[in-house]
Order: structure tokens, then C-alpha cells, then sequence
């Protein structure tokens, strides 16, 4: 009986020497059966563990050989996995659009090695208990939704799989006061590095340093609270248009919040004018070579996230409640309905739906039902039933009097001209 495939694996071949001379050096490879695959990384002779590059080459092998099946089958030959797989695939490089591989990541622990067939409502509530979260779980379904659908949609199985979501949340009410606002900004201006003390005789105290590892922050939450833009387009902003970035013009003083290249989704991201007094801020931040690319910046490299400084800096600034960075797009809403800002116009430099906006936020508008609200609180003209009756019988009189009623036959300016008797035959 065969022995079974210990599949793809890294391995560490040993040196060759001929005539006591080294003839090939020892290397990482990937064994995979027969196959050996090189990965260009040298070992160490006392190394043990393969390096962060060959790991890496080996991921990469493994998704290079694994490739799922596209054709029409039945949902009971079908493995989630597979279908999650193609839909990352197809829809572009992974994790561009709303943090895609880590929600993907999350399905397959659960529903990798199930079939197809086995989504319906059981199952979908048991992913939510497993999740643990009923927001989070319901945007991984969604997402797992949509990767059914763009299966059946290249026709790739046959019948119908329904995904169960659990209810929508309460919408977030959260947004910060002008105060709160300005103390989340100081904090991440002024906040400095704090390390420890490793020696001497204040060994193990902490001291304050030059460092400031919350100023890109502090960008961020300038950028969010003026412009009302979701989080992924502002970490993106650039002030040069490049490919997948979100091109900020300095010069015409326009947020192209949309990634240059990138296709458009559900989520607005349209042009917005910039407010002078930010636009004075990023102008500054070019000049002065504050940034280098992109106007979120740590240690001089752009940020894929800014959620553990922004957590880093609400905590600094003692803000009740539960603030995140998505906090800032609500707040920016609520400003705008709080000038009486119409609401067609907040929607469109928010990026948003007017019904959305009025749904979510119109209760902070100044005119939000102002007009019942005066008027229920007015007092009333007393009115007696005799002066009803009397002006009852004024309207009636005034109705049998025909010549008080307009008509366009009456109106020597609309009536048409008779012909004089002179001008007709005979």
C-alpha cells in the first residue's frame, strides 16, 4: 500500500560537496510528491526554521496549484471554500473593497469543508453563535451572499442557496461635540512616545520622548471631520494622482475620493469640494514635506489602518462611548444638518443617498418638523356658531349671484370677436 502524500512542505536540503570542495549550497525548496521547487533562499548551516521568504513562496505554490473547479455542478458537489475562493479571485486584488480577505478569511473557518447545499437558515444562525457578533456576522453573510450570487450569476452550479441574515442593528448615534472634537485632535498633536528605563537608578520608570506616534492620526480626524469621507478613501488620499489612490487637487481644491483605476461599488465615493480652511492644512503638509505620498503617514509609510491609533487616541482623550473612526462620517452629518445645510446638498458632498441622510441625520435639522411644532403650540381664535352661520349664508349668497362669477365668456379680453352684421353674406 502507497504511502500517503505529506502534500506541499518546505525542506531543507543540505550542502553537497565533491572532492571536500562545496559544490551546491543548502537551500529551502518545496517538496510537493516527486516535485522539489526552488524558493531562492539560502540555509544557514546551524538554521533550523525556514525563513519569512520561503514561507511565503510556499503560500504563494499552494494558491498557484489550487485552483477550484468552474463548471456547472449541483450545490451537494460544491465546497463553500471553492466559492469563496473564486469570488476573491474575480472581484480583484485582495483586500481592496471593505477588508474583503478578512471576512473571507472568517467564512472559511466556519464553512470551509461544507457543501453548497448545506446553507439555509440553521446554519446561517449557528455562523452567527459562532461569530459571536450579530453586526459582524451579518456583514460576513452579506458578503458570503454575494459570493454565492456571482457563482450562480457565471453559472458555475445549479438550484437556489438563500443566506439568513440576522436582523439589522440600531443605527449609531454617536458623533463627537465641537469640544470633544477639538480634544481628540490635541491629544494626538501632543501626545509623545513614553518608553522605560532599562538601566541606572530610575531603571524601570517610564520617560517621555520626542516621538509624536499619533500626528497621522490627527490628519485622519482633520481630513474626517471636514469632509465627512469613510476612512479606506481618506488612509488612500494623496495629493498626486496616482494609480489607487484617491487623488486630492490642490490646486482646484476637489477630494476625488474614488481610487484612481478602481472600479465604482455600492458606496459612493464621489468629487467633493475641500473647505478653504482644510484645504489650507493639506497645502501646508505638501509644502513643508510633512508627508511623502499620502497625507496618512506613519513613519513615512502610507497606513493600511488607522483603527489601533485611533483607539490609542480616544482613550487619551477619555471620549465616553463607542467612537470609531466611521465616527467621524456620522459627525460630519450631523454638522451639516445642525447649520440647516438642505438636504440635498449635505447628501451630495457626503457621498450619500438624501434618503439615507434624511433618515439617519434629519433630526438634527434646525426645520426638522418645526412647522407642526409651532404650529400645535399656537393658540387657537375662538370662533362662535353664530358667526359660522353667518358667514355659511354670506358664501351661499355670494354663489347664487352669477355675475360675481368669473368666466372667460364674460371677459371682453378672452371672448372671441363677433362679426359685424354688415360683413355677412346676404
Amino acid at each position: 500500500m502507497p504511502r500517503p502524500s505529506k502534500g506541499a512542505r518546505l525542506y531543507k536540503r543540505k550542502a553537497r560537496y565533491t572532492d571536500g570542495k562545496l559544490v551546491h549550497q543548502a537551500v529551502w525548496i518545496i517538496k510537493d510528491g516527486d516535485r522539489h521547487i526552488a524558493t531562492g533562499c539560502v540555509a544557514g548551516p546551524s538554521e533550523t526554521k525556514p525563513p519569512r521568504e520561503a514561507e511565503q513562496a510556499l503560500a504563494d505554490y499552494i494558491a498557484r496549484k489550487y485552483q477550484p473547479e468552474r463548471r456547472r455542478q449541483d450545490i451537494e458537489d460544491i465546497d463553500c471554500a471553492d466559492v469563496l475562493s473564486i469570488y476573491l479571485t474575480d472581484i480583484g486584488e485582495p483586500g481592496d473593497q471593505f477588508e474583503i480577505e478578512a471576512r473571507v478569511e472568517r467564512l472559511n473557518e466556519f464553512w470551509g469543508g461544507k457543501k453548497l447545499s448545506a446553507v439555509n437558515a440553521q446554519t446561517c444562525a449557528a455562523y452567527v453563535k459562532h461569530r459571536g457578533n450579530h453586526g459582524g456576522a451579518r456583514r460576513d453573510l452579506e458578503t458570503f451572499r454575494a459570493a454565492i450570487n456571482h457563482h450562480a450569476k457565471e453559472g458555475f452550479h445549479r438550484g437556489v442557496v438563500r443566506v439568513s441574515l440576522p436582523p439589522k442593528g440600531e443605527a449609531r448615534d454617536r458623533w463627537l461635540t465641537r469640544k470633544e472634537a477639538a480634544a481628540l485632535i490635541w491629544h494626538c498633536w501632543r501626545h509623545r512616545e513614553k518608553q522605560t528605563i532599562h538601566s541606572g537608578t530610575s531603571k524601570g520608570d517610564p520617560v517621555s520622548t520626542n516621538r509624536r506616534p499619533l500626528r497621522h492620526i490627527a490628519r485622519f480626524v482633520l481630513i474626517g471631520l471636514y469632509t465627512g469621507t469613510r476612512a479606506g478613501a481618506i488612509a488612500l488620499a494623496s495629493p498626486y494622482a496616482e494609480p489607487g489612490r484617491s487623488h486630492v487637487d490642490l490646486e482646484r481644491g476637489i477630494f476625488y475620493r474614488k481610487p484612481i483605476g478602481k472600479p465604482a461599488t455600492k458606496k459612493r465615493q464621489t468629487p467633493a469640494p475641500i473647505p478653504p480652511r482644510l484645504l489650507a492644512h493639506l497645502r501646508r503638509w505638501r509644502d513643508r514635506k510633512l508627508i511623502a505620498t499620502c497625507f496618512v503617514e506613519f513613519n513615512g509609510k502610507p497606513v493600511a489602518s488607522v483603527k489601533k491609533g485611533f483607539k490609542r487616541a480616544v482613550g487619551l482623550a477619555r471620549l465616553p462611548g463607542k467612537v470609531t473612526p466611521h465616527t467621524l462620517r456620522h459627525t460630519a452629518a450631523t454638522w451639516l444638518m445642525q447649520r440647516g445645510v438642505p438636504i440635498w446638498e449635505a447628501a451630495g458632498f457626503l457621498g450619500m443617498s438624501p434618503e439615507v441622510l434624511q433618515d439617519t441625520y434629519g433630526h438634527h435639522h434646525p426645520d426638522h418638523l418645526h412647522g407642526a411644532a409651532a404650529a400645535i403650540g399656537q393658540k387657537a381664535r375662538y370662533v362662535s356658531v353664530a358667526e359660522t352661520v353667518v358667514d355659511l349664508t354670506e358664501d351661499r349668497n355670494q354663489k347664487k349671484n352669477s355675475n360675481d362669477i368669473w368666466s372667460e365668456w364674460q371677459d371682453s379680453n378672452l371672448r372671441p370677436l363677433r362679426p359685424e352684421r354688415s360683413a355677412l353674406p346676404g
